[in-house]
């Protein structure tokens, strides 16, 4: 189906086609330059040993002298030859593949909470009663060694008693029970001059913080092990964010966050990576990242507050790596394709492997070498004529061969029914705009599609389309159902790319194919069709629009 580029791409490649054909140099009569052959800048596959129009649009051939490119040197209808007159058109511009730092910008979202290392909760070591409080305010500041109450108890008492009389080991051994009942060195070097007549001790803070928790009143009786007081020191402040799996590769120990929070408006916080924790979050397929942030007094309070909101951007930058601007890759599918400027108008379509994705530009793991010239501007218009091209020419050339599966054996039946359970439940959960079911929907999703391609790839020729299934497979327990149909998309088109040609062969459980034209209004950047498996010969119900438009669904027959 041609798209609105591709019809604009053809006109402008028309108009200045038709230009060039009636503005072009008259051909030389002398015998010394012959024509090779001549051809259809608008469909390069089609070439003639004489002067003649295309058989498809009608435009005059153009003729190829010796030394000069022709349109489409492949046949492929991979490579799209423009003239001069048509890259000016079309607006194409080119960058040089280079090797390079990739910088990205990671936004992250967490909370902050106080340094647990610097957590106290203080309890009754001895029963007794509490006198009186010196600090009964939540929230009030106390340093180490601070008075907090005063306690009654006949048991510390008694042993405070004995240890004035008591001298040598005997006395020492007293020390070691008062310290049991907790009091510190200096107030058991303070009890030989304690007043006979007093009756209380003190209760003493064992570090300076924040009251957060207070569990005792004036008169209380307390037991041994009663909580008595909660002190957090927020002089240190934790952010906890989680990484996503895809994220890892970027989160690296020392690295600067800039840190930002609702409540201070305008002020923004830096921090250093301090922990990444080992235990992977195979639910959420994340773990939680740790960052230390200062927190002093400003005025008799700290600005950053317990279990406040905070937002967090990670500027990290990989090593020097082979990479290209984002605007030159075109990635509607399972494949990522660049066009590579080879020189003479003609630009050649190329399928790379994307790395890591900066801010700016994208890894290339493979599919292009330093120095290649990429286009970056007006690509999308090539790419539609190169589409054009390889339908004109596919509707010449032999269909291609199908799947030579001809049944299932029972291990496969048993891999493919799982696994179009698990793609019809996520499709549902997403028609619902339920995003907790999508993620417990997803969550087997490796395992089963592993399961599944395993199985098929025992026949004697693979289905098409296993390679890009398997790649798909990853979900990571979405927070929005943006990113979660971002990702359906991929994984549902390679999936029905694969089960199409399966869906009346013997053994396979029934199942619905499902097509809405109109993807690319809920997704941008998606092609227009996008496909999905149902189960049960259910209405089809759209994933892609949710209930916002559940009723844009045709269901492709085999």
């Amino acid at each position: 189906m041609k798209t609105f580029l591709t019809i604009l791409l053809t006109a402008a490649l028309a108009v200045t086609a038709t230009w060039f054909v009636m503005h072009r140099p008259a051909a030389p009569t002398s015998a010394e330059r012959k024509p090779l052959f001549y051809q259809s800048p608008m469909h390069p596959w089609i070439k003639s040993d004489k002067p003649g129009r295309c058989t498809i649009c009608g435009m005059e051939l153009v003729p190829i002298y010796p030394g000069e490119k022709s349109f489409d040197e492949s046949g492929s209808g991979n490579v799209v030859a423009l003239m001069q007159n048509q890259i000016q058109v079309v607006g194409v511009q080119t960058v040089k593949v280079m090797t390079q730092p990739l910088v990205r910008t990671l936004e992250v979202a967490g909370m902050i909470d106080d340094d647990a290392s610097r957590h106290r909760i203080l309890s009754a070591y001895v029963d007794g009663r509490v006198e009186k409080l010196f600090v009964n305010t939540m929230g009030a500041e106390v340093t180490a060694g601070q008075p907090l109450a005063e306690l009654y108890s006949p048991t510390l008492l008694q042993t405070e008693r004995e240890y004035r009389q008591l001298s040598g080991d005997l006395k020492i051994q007293a020390g070691l029970r008062l310290r049991q009942m907790g009091l510190n060195q200096e107030q058991i070097r303070a009890v030989d001059l304690k007043p006979t007549d007093a009756l209380t001790s003190e209760i003493l803070s064992p570090i300076s913080g924040t009251i957060v928790g207070q569990d005792v009143y004036e008169g209380q009786t307390v037991a041994t092990g009663d909580k008595l007081f909660e002190i957090a020191d927020f002089s240190t402040m934790w952010f906890v964010f989680r990484a996503y799996e895809q994220d890892l590769p970027w989160v690296k120990l020392g690295e600067t966050v800039s840190i930002t929070t609702p409540s201070l408006p305008g002020r923004t916080f830096e921090g250093k990576i301090a922990f990444i924790d080992p235990n992977f979050d195979e639910a959420t397929r994340s773990t939680k990242v740790r960052v230390i942030l200062p927190n002093p007094l400003v005025n008799g309070r700290r600005e950053l507050l317990h279990k406040l909101y905070a937002d967090g951007s990670v500027n990290v930058e990989a090593p020097t790596v082979l990479s290209v601007p984002r605007s030159a890759v075109i990635q509607t599918g399972p494949e990522a394709v660049v066009y590579v400027d080879r020189g003479n108008g003609a630009y050649a379509r190329n399928i790379v492997k994307l790395g890591r994705r900066g801010d700016s530009l994208l890894e290339i793991v493979s599919g292009l070498t330093e120095g290649d010239k990429v286009v970056t501007n007006g690509n999308l218009l090539i790419d539609g004529q190169a589409e054009m091209n390889r339908s004109f020419m596919s509707e010449e050339a032999p269909p291609a061969k199908a799947s030579e599966v001809k049944s299932l054996n029972e291990e496969q039946q048993k891999a493919l029914t799982t696994f179009l359970k698990m793609a019809d439940e996520m499709s549902k959960a997403l028609a619902a705009d339920d995003l907790v079911a999508f993620n417990q929907a997803s969550a087997p999703s490796m395992m089963e599609t592993y399961t599944l391609t395993k199985a098929l790839r025992k026949t004697s020729s693979d289905p098409p389309g296993l390679d890009a299934l398997d790649e798909a497979r990853h979900f990571h327990g979405f927070e929005n159902l943006k990113d979660a149909r971002t990702a359906f998309l991929k994984f549902t088109m390679a999936a029905t790319n694969v089960l199409q040609p399966l869906h009346d062969i013997q053994g396979a459980p029934a199942f619905d194919i499902w097509e809405c034209t109109m993807v690319n209004q809920a997704i941008p950047g998606a092609a227009k069709k996008g496909r999905w498996l149902q189960l049960g010969g259910r209405p089809g119900l759209n994933p892609f629009f949710g209930k916002e438009m559940q009723d844009c669904a045709t269901e492709i027959k085999p």
